[in-house]
């Protein structure tokens, strides 16, 4: 019987199966949860507060129009310059919220590779260590991550032109363009499946862009290179773990909404007839509530999946391209930081 292969870290030094990717992402967070959480917590807890601030800001400029519409009776409905501001503010913050939580989830997915670079070894680590190897790498992987993000516009964009068109339909009590929801369901269902390929053969790229320092378009080819003859096992493993992320998430958050359906446990109860203030006492602290819940939820699904694209960048990179002499020898040798 050959002898095992080494393990000198989370993963033995062999290709690895679902048994070994799974125990090699449990191991990583059981050894690494500080640098792990600590950075996917202190990313998305700056892009919350951003949103907050952005919120506080932008209800300091407009709240007046806001107090109006909740004013408003059917006998003296909103008008539109109270409206338009509104929006302008709506837009403005869900711009700051996209491009900050979008900065947070490629720190997320660059802390990750650079974690296991010393996991796999069996070598210990710093946050400060870890956040800098991340920092160094978040502009190529800010480019697959919007890149990737593209393969599913499609669909998502005729989904949503499906959704809106039934509705004006709805609206319409029947005139509306009855066409264009079937052909927008059609259309998105027909490209699904290419937007599923895509994303499968690009998944390994945010970790091409770490492990081997590769821009964005070099780190998609690289991915898709390492996918090639893979594929289905791939998707399979991905699509599992990204339901068990799901999973945890909704576990995790469910004790945060259940306390904002408490009654009281946001602010006063509102009665049969609350005021302006009331209202707003409320809405903020079920918001508090809400962002908190899916902070905690976004960490959960940001980071045990791409810790698992992670790990099956390297067991292609073993299949492939016999990486594990390689490891062995790093393992060997003292860490140069």
């Amino acid at each position: 019987m050959p002898p095992p292969p080494p393990r000198p870290g989370v993963i033995p030094l062999a290709p690895l199966g679902l048994g070994d990717i799974l125990g090699g992402a449990f191991s990583t967070i059981g050894r690494y949860w500080k640098q792990l959480f600590g950075i996917a917590a202190t990313v998305y807890g700056a892009a919350a507060v951003a949103v907050g601030v952005a919120l506080a800001i932008m209800y300091a400029i407009v709240g007046d129009h806001l107090r109006a519409i909740y004013d408003a009776t059917r006998d003296e409905p909103p008008v539109w310059d109270d409206i338009r501001p509104l929006l302008f503010a709506f837009l403005a913050v869900w711009g700051i919220g996209a491009i900050t939580f979008l900065l947070a989830t490629a720190m997320v997915y660059a802390s990750v590779p650079a974690i296991l670079q010393d996991a796999v070894l069996g070598r210990p680590t710093t946050f400060g260590v870890v956040w800098r190897r991340a920092a160094a790498r978040v502009p190529a992987v800010i480019g697959t991550v919007f890149l990737i993000a593209l393969v599913s516009v499609i669909p998502l964009a005729l989904f949503l032109t499906a959704f809106v068109g039934l509705m004006i339909a709805l609206l319409a009590s029947g005139t509306g363009p009855l066409i264009v929801p079937p052909l927008a369901f059609v259309g998105a269902m027909a490209t699904a499946p290419l937007a599923v390929w895509l994303w499968v053969k690009f998944s390994l790229a945010p970790a091409a862009a770490v492990f081997e320092g590769q821009g964005a378009l070099a780190a998609m080819r690289r991915s898709s290179k390492l996918v090639r003859g893979d594929w289905w096992r791939i998707f399979g493993i991905t699509l599992l773990t990204g339901v068990m992320a799901g999973i945890a998430a909704y576990v995790i958050q469910l004790p945060l909404s259940l306390v904002q359906m408490l009654p009281g446990a946001i602010g006063s109860d509102l009665g049969p007839d609350p005021t302006g203030s009331q209202v707003m006492v409320y809405l903020g602290g079920a918001l508090v509530l809400s962002l908190v819940s899916q902070l905690i939820g976004q960490v959960v699904v940001a980071a045990f999946p791409q810790l698992i694209a992670s790990l099956l960048y390297i067991d292609r990179r073993i299949r492939t391209e016999n990486l594990a002499p390689t490891l062995a020898e790093a393992a060997a040798l003292p860490p140069t930081y």
